[in-house]
């Protein structure tokens, strides 16, 4: 790299001093904070099946599943106010500074959870204080999304931002596999009555905990944008942002079919295994368990291979996979009897999803030059996510409420083959990105 590149991309420019080990650390430490945000929000949408009863009495099973989902798909609402307020602060004020609030906030509504009264004890109060801590959690995972995918992009370097950049998906992962790994070990520990009165509370709890590591983590974590890069007056700023359409709509796209794709695979099938499969608690956490595993490990090789053929054409073989494989993978889904089945279709769509999870941050950095990087990256991201991810479990079980499942697997389709149109309309930004590139993208 030369010593002019750093000005032009905004970054610090890396020293002999920090090399591989020093990255590798700086990744370890910003995936920490990653790690964290994404257990305590996952933690909600594997335990909500033990306390949906207890904020919200009702006869009927699916409706305290849709209540739950319905505040999960609030918290997703707040999304977009996260990826504002965070990518303005770390544009502005530097990716560390917004790490280290964004971590310490989702500590705040998980500590909160756990430590909530139930309907029983103060009544309509219950389910709206769980909804303020689910909404301050939104605006923590809001934040930290664009500004880690910003980080890790940045301090990856030239020729593996892809592999290097992939361990935010791995930490995402790992963070929804502790959730699931944490509760196959309540299961096994506690009764089913033990989950629903006080054991669902334990999960949040360690959350919570966890967050303390991630501050000391990221505390030591060197920064990636320069001092004259956060002074300029398009730092952070919405106005500049807008002067980049086409990357914002690309950035849309993506998240509208991958996000929607992705929580279908991994959040809602956990309660699609069981509500329509009609298998048992056990063998679902068990099978979704092993599949994120095997999905986790794959992330490197796939962000590995994007460095290689480049990000447009990892997109392309995500959204174009995915709109042909949708339909026909989700309707053998709910017909399986057998959790080997379910594993094997499971894993299936899991492998697809890869090509997109294992670059979903850097092909969106590199759309952007440093001044917005954080908040084109964050804020778009968050807007599609809040509207096609956030609400993937409630319209799922509001088709299958009104008896029209299937409809929402053609649903996902349809939302692949959006993506697929952005991805043929995406430059090579081997060439034509912010970060490696030249910085120019056509139009």
């Amino acid at each position: 790299m030369t010593t002019a590149a750093p000005a032009v991309l905004g970054e610090v420019p890396a020293t002999a001093e920090t090399s591989d080990r020093q990255k590798i650390k700086a990744i370890v430490a910003a995936s920490s904070g990653n790690l964290v945000e994404w257990y305590d929000f996952y933690a909600y949408a594997f335990t909500s099946i033990y306390f949906a009863s207890s904020f919200f009495p009702s006869s009927s099973p699916t409706g305290q599943l849709l209540a739950t989902a319905g505040i999960f798909a609030m918290g997703f609402f707040m999304r977009p106010l996260g990826g504002w307020i965070f990518g303005w602060l770390a544009d502005k004020h530097g990716r560390k500074t917004s790490m280290m609030i964004s971590v310490l906030l989702m500590c705040a509504g998980s500590l909160m959870i756990g430590l909530l009264p139930t309907y029983e004890t103060i009544g309509v109060m219950a389910p709206v204080l769980l909804l303020v801590a689910r909404l301050a959690q939104g605006l923590s995972v809001g934040g930290e999304y664009g500004t880690a995918a910003t980080y890790m992009s940045e301090i990856a370097g030239k020729g593996r931002r892809g592999f290097l950049s992939s361990f935010q998906y791995v930490t995402l992962i790992g963070g929804q596999l502790l959730a699931v790994l944490i509760l196959f070990a309540l299961q096994h520990i506690l009764t089913g009555d033990e989950l629903r009165s006080w054991g669902w509370r334990i999960p949040f709890l360690i959350g919570a905990a966890g967050a303390v590591v991630a501050m000391l983590l990221r505390g030591g974590l060197q920064e990636t944008v320069s001092h004259d890069t956060m002074q300029r007056k398009e730092a952070g700023s919405l106005r500049a942002l807008m002067q980049h359409k086409r990357a914002l709509l690309i950035t849309l796209a993506f998240t509208m079919g991958g996000s929607l794709y992705f929580y279908t695979m991994t959040t809602y099938m956990q309660k699609f295994l069981v509500n329509t499969v009609k298998l048992d608690l056990k063998s679902v956490s068990t099978v979704m368990t092993l599949a994120l595993v095997v999905f986790m490990l794959l992330q490197p090789l796939f962000g590995a291979l994007s460095d290689r053929i480049g990000r447009r054409n990892n997109m392309i073989l995500f959204s174009g996979l995915a709109a042909v494989g949708a339909v026909p993978l989700l309707t053998s889904l709910s017909l399986v009897s057998s959790p080997y089945a379910a594993f094997a279709l499971i894993l299936t769509g899991l492998v697809i999803a890869t090509f997109y999870t294992s670059i979903s941050g850097v092909v969106k950095a590199e759309l952007f030059p440093a001044e917005i990087r954080a908040l084109g990256v964050g804020l778009p991201y968050a807007i599609a996510n809040a509207l096609f991810g956030g609400t993937a479990e409630y319209v799922a079980l509001s088709f299958k409420s009104w008896g029209n499942e299937s409809l929402f697997f053609w649903y996902v389709a349809v939302m692949a083959a959006v993506a697929f149109a952005a991805s043929l309309w995406m430059p090579d930004t081997r060439k034509y990105g912010y970060l490696d590139g030249n910085g120019r993208m056509r139009d």
